[in-house]
């Protein structure tokens, strides 16, 4: 079986790019990945003509029809029919249309490509497969079309999760997913197919998975989330530093495995983080992450501070807030800047009291004990 690329290249370094939106961007990826391999497929519901929102548009004019097809209705056979090609050393790229009719196939993702080289003893694997799905809220999908599914996935060894938040990102990483050795599920912000628009190079670049990025760097508290949500988390960090709030704000793109260390080492230096995604809270992948950060980072803070997971208070060492996303996301911005306001305000206003009553008690130590000075640190 050919071995598959894992090369990636500095896009900062590139002159040829050029203005597109998500869809363009992702458009381009799946063009590169037919052109550079030949062992690799495009198929899905409607697909051969663009699909409904146009990321395959002209594939299949310019490869046949042989390496871009329509499927039947039928997200479970799709999948099935993916993992076959790829265990067969083929590049299977399978479209969901929505992410929300994913679960018809979750008995081959999660029973199926994610066991496929366990239950093998590592002879054979379907790591050529790639799962496309459009993602989360437009404010007009209703329950069926708007679904965010991402932690469903995130439960399970043997795939990974991969999620852009923008065009330059979306291209880069989805070649990485191509032709990565594991099956991939890569959920792309349909909000953003055509709303996000920036630079993109024109040539061939991959970005590392399971690498996260600081997108602005902080002091106060560490934002973390993934896709769509970063530029309403973007937003909320602009206003919020008009009211002297520094924030850090982290794109984890990759969700399984993800970066633990960049997000460690953020709230090392912060000591507060705060997660939020479209999905619901319950159940959500922020809870992994804060229960990872809270087994990592334990001591980090020797004042009092709280865990937030909406009207539920607990003290821990490290404060997180959770954020469950409206399903209009142009009023999001309106919403998260204020919460993350008044949290760092009533945060810091704690910080200052608990600081004035150190004080207050190192002086009256040092007013008992005379000449034998004592710290307060020396009495805990």
């Amino acid at each position: 079986m050919r071995p598959f690329s894992t090369a990636t290249c500095d896009i900062e370094n590139q002159q040829s790019a050029k203005s597109i939106n998500l869809y363009s961007a992702i458009n381009q990826a799946l063009h590169i990945a037919l052109e550079t391999d030949p062992r690799t497929f495009v198929f899905g519901e409607d697909v051969s003509f663009g699909g409904v929102f146009r990321c395959t548009t002209g594939l299949a004019d310019r490869f046949g029809k042989s390496r871009v097809f329509n499927t039947p209705l039928c997200e479970q056979g799709i999948v099935g029919f993916g993992i076959g090609l790829a265990a067969m050393g083929n590049r299977a790229i399978a479209e969901i249309q929505f992410a929300d009719y994913i679960f018809p196939a979750f008995d081959q993702i999660v029973n199926e490509a994610a066991k496929f080289r366990y239950r093998s003893g590592n002879q054979f694997n379907c790591g050529g497969l790639t799962i496309r799905a459009p993602y989360g809220a437009v404010g007009h999908g209703g329950h069926y079309h708007s679904q965010s599914p991402e932690a469903f996935f995130c439960h399970v060894p043997g795939i990974k999760v991969v999620i852009p938040r923008s065009p330059q990102q979306a291209k880069g990483l989805l070649l990485s997913c191509i032709r990565d050795p594991n099956p991939v599920v890569f959920f792309e912000p349909k909000w953003l197919y055509r709303l996000a628009v920036e630079e993109v190079p024109e040539h061939d670049y991959m970005l590392p998975l399971s690498k996260a990025e600081v997108i602005r760097e902080g002091s106060d508290i560490t934002l973390v989330g993934w896709g769509a949500q970063l530029s309403i988390m973007e937003q909320a960090c602009i206003d919020a530093e008009k009211d002297g709030i520094s924030c850090e704000l982290i794109d984890l793109k990759t969700l399984i495995p993800w970066d633990k260390e960049t997000v460690e080492a953020s709230v090392r230096k912060t000591g507060r983080l705060l997660v939020s995604h479209e999905a619901p809270v319950t159940g959500g992948f922020g809870a992994e992450i804060s229960a990872s950060i809270v087994e990592r980072c334990f001591l980090r803070v020797s004042n009092f501070i709280y865990f937030v997971l909406l009207i539920e208070y607990y003290r821990e060492p490290i404060q997180f807030f959770f954020i469950e996303s409206q399903a209009f996301h142009c009023t999001n911005n309106l919403i998260l800047a204020p919460i993350i306001l008044n949290i760092l305000a009533s945060t810091l206003k704690t910080q200052k009291e608990e600081n004035e009553k150190n004080k207050k008690v190192q002086t009256m130590l040092t007013c008992l004990c005379g000449d034998k000075r004592m710290h307060a640190a020396e009495w805990n």
